[in-house]
């Protein structure tokens, strides 16, 4: 058939689920041209849109851009929402849901409003976050491509909203869904559909994938796409119980229920399990172990347990307090009754021996979370996943980090709000987690830096936002050996998006270099022509790795207990000044020896091209993970041209 390049089962992909902005040092009042930014069409591929949010008004708006061909399919679009289109393939719909592209969800909203959803006053979610939401580009319009239902977001659906939206005229996608595992790039649809883009100018945003903290978990790998992780910003919230004897334990529940005005009878669930699950191991907080004799009026205890809350919720306790046995406290979640979530396993057994001792007499109340300052932020998330790229050592993953905790955004209110369906509270604006938040926070990025450079390439713009990032972001060590991720976590760093609109010097990629990456990987023919829609043969005896791609990055893996050494070789465009010098530095890592060839660049005009190259080499190492790290920077006196240098073990 016509514009079919290669036939695969199609999979079911996953989503991956303000104060952020101000936080990155980008306010509403930065440098703008609103006739320009009015310009620019976000596609939006997710769970479609609440066009009804207040988010998502057109007032003030003009017409759509002449250039915009796309179409509004069983929906009525405004002059923000210029596009709109659904895709089930499979005809698969729930009662719930619409055939249109309303958003049923929540997901869609939330990442739509935080790329372009205007500036909206007092909102918040039932009191929590109050304050000024907004997105990077309020004045930008938007195209939705709904492909995730309930059934979930099906492969052919996600090419064929590929495939309109180039054709119908965005300038940017944002894409916050993911597989279940890394793969070759011509068996993954979002890799396929972003070369598609890259060939017409259009930058893909993608999300890193929540499967951290694990070395080796990332997802949409792809060097044409800007892959995004998950930081935090600076506000983090907390809730706390308060037992009968004055001790008050910090927890982390996204608790929207005002709080508790008198204590209520404490108990240990595991003492109310209902006679009819009695010889059953049983979770005593699951749907219909409690006895509701037992149980109604008081707060209950479960330990160790799922915390879905609906168990308790049904035998009508007054609230509910457990163990999630995480190592971190940066994902909270709301449930449909008042509760506290404890990380934190000391706090845990303070309240079991608060209830041993008071016997019958425990009582404690539960209070509405509030937010504070976080002084180690940005940090990266501990669901936000992880590089290397096994398969694609010579390319660092993920690229960029942007906020993605805790984020205030729209919501849908058909959408489920708490881990439980029946919850009858309908939120406008929502707060949750994920790297599908942090995507479309670099996909407002990347529309803001292309308001001032409407010709930039998407190669140009994200080596713009990567090479002026933020190195000031903070990891953890995930494994036994405490080996932080570092850059393998949060890649060149915090986007910066005002100094991303001035970079001095751009790593720009195109086309054919993409190519030849994948012909040195040993693509063939017929896995070209899926990835590129192209015949293509590469030449014979193409060697080397993917570092030779011209990356704003370098990095490689290394085999353990063997000295090695690596070549980088980069070419640079001059977006700076026109007569500009630039000296390389390289910062300080012992283990590692870096030299770069030239070492001053000189130019003479705008966009011209220098090459250099970067030998990087080393001792030994003897620890699989290890990662080691430094950074090239080129600077004229103004401009600060940053690229991480990562090395990394495999056996």
């Amino acid at each position: 058939m016509k514009g079919i390049v290669s036939v695969f089962p199609s999979k079911n992909l996953q989503l991956l689920t303000t104060r952020s902005w101000d936080f990155l040092g980008f306010p509403m009042t930065v440098k703008r041209t609103p006739s320009i930014e009015s310009n620019i069409i976000i596609g939006m591929i997710d769970t479609g849109i609440w066009p009804e949010s207040k988010s998502f008004i057109d007032k003030g708006f003009g017409p759509p851009p002449s250039k915009w061909k796309g179409i509004c399919q069983n929906f009525k679009c405004n002059n923000k929402i210029i596009g709109a289109r659904f895709y089930n393939a499979e005809n698969s719909y729930t009662d719930a849901e619409e055939r249109s592209p309303r958003d049923t969800e929540g997901h869609g909203s939330h990442t739509t409003s935080i790329a372009a959803g205007g500036e909206i006053e007092n909102a918040s979610l039932f009191g929590l976050a109050n304050g000024t939401v907004r997105g990077a580009v309020p004045s930008a319009r938007l195209a939705v491509y709904k492909v995730c239902w309930e059934s979930g977001c099906t492969e052919h659906d996600i090419l064929a909203a590929f495939d309109d939206a180039i054709s119908d005229g965005v300038d940017i996608l944002s894409v916050s869904l993911a597989g279940e595992f890394s793969t070759t790039f011509d068996k993954d649809v979002i890799s396929i559909g972003a070369f598609h883009a890259m060939q017409k100018g259009i930058l893909t945003s993608v999300a890193v994938g929540n499967g951290g903290p694990e070395f080796g978990s990332i997802r949409n790998i792809a060097p044409w796409m800007l892959t995004v992780a998950a930081t935090s910003i600076d506000r983090h919230f907390i809730n706390t119980v308060t037992l009968g004897n004055n001790i008050t334990i910090v927890g982390h529940a996204l608790n929207s229920f005002p709080t508790q005005k008198e204590f209520f009878p404490f108990i240990n669930a595991s003492d109310a399990v209902s006679s009819d699950f009695s010889g059953f191991d049983v979770d005593p907080c699951d749907i219909g172990a409690l006895n509701r004799t037992l149980v109604k009026g008081k707060i209950v205890f479960c330990g160790s347990n799922n915390g879905d809350g609906i168990g308790p919720l049904q035998a009508g306790a007054q609230g509910m307090v457990f163990f999630d046995g995480s190592d971190s406290d940066d994902v909270i979640f709301s449930y449909p009754l008042p509760t506290v979530t404890l990380n934190n396993a000391t706090n845990a057994e303070r309240i079991e021996l608060y209830l041993k001792s008071s016997r019958n007499a425990a009582t404690a109340k539960i209070h509405k979370t509030v937010s504070i300052h976080d002084l180690e932020a940005p940090k990266v998330a501990s669901f936000s996943s992880r590089g290397p790229v096994d398969f694609v050592p010579g390319i660092l993953k993920p690229d960029i980090s942007a906020p993605g905790v805790d984020i205030l955004a729209a919501w849908s209110p058909k959408g489920p709000f708490s881990t439980y369906d029946g919850d009858k509270r309908h939120p406008m604006y929502n707060i949750i987690s994920g790297t599908s938040m942090a995507c479309p926070h670099a996909t407002g990025a990347a529309a803001y830096v292309k308001t001032f450079h409407p010709t930039w390439s998407p190669a140009t713009i994200k080596s713009a936002l990567m090479t002026t990032a933020s190195s000031s972001v903070t990891t953890f060590a995930v494994n036994d050996f405490h080996v932080p991720a570092k850059e393998l976590a949060y890649g060149a760093g915090q986007i910066d998006p005002i100094k991303a609109i001035n970079p001095g010097l751009v790593y720009d990629t195109v086309e054919a270099e993409y190519i030849e990456m994948l012909c040195v990987l040993g693509y063939h023919p017929a896995e070209l022509k899926t990835i590129s829609g192209k015949n293509i043969t590469c030449e014979k005896n193409s060697t080397g790795t993917a570092a030779i791609l011209n990356y704003p990055s370098m990095s490689d893996g290394v085999l353990i207990n063997e000295s090695f050494e690596r070549i980088f070789p980069r070419t640079v465009t001059n977006v700076g000044f026109p007569n500009s010098t630039y000296k390389a530095t390289i910062g300080k890592e012992p283990q590692l020896n870096v030299t770069v060839t030239p070492s001053i660049l000189s130019f003479k005009s705008l966009n011209e091209k220098q090459q250099f190259t970067v030998h990087v080499s080393g001792p030994a190492f003897t620890a699989v993970p290890w990662v080691v790290s430094t950074e090239l920077v080129w600077f004229d006196g103004f401009h600060k041209v940053r690229s991480p240098i990562v090395i990394w073990t495999f056996s």
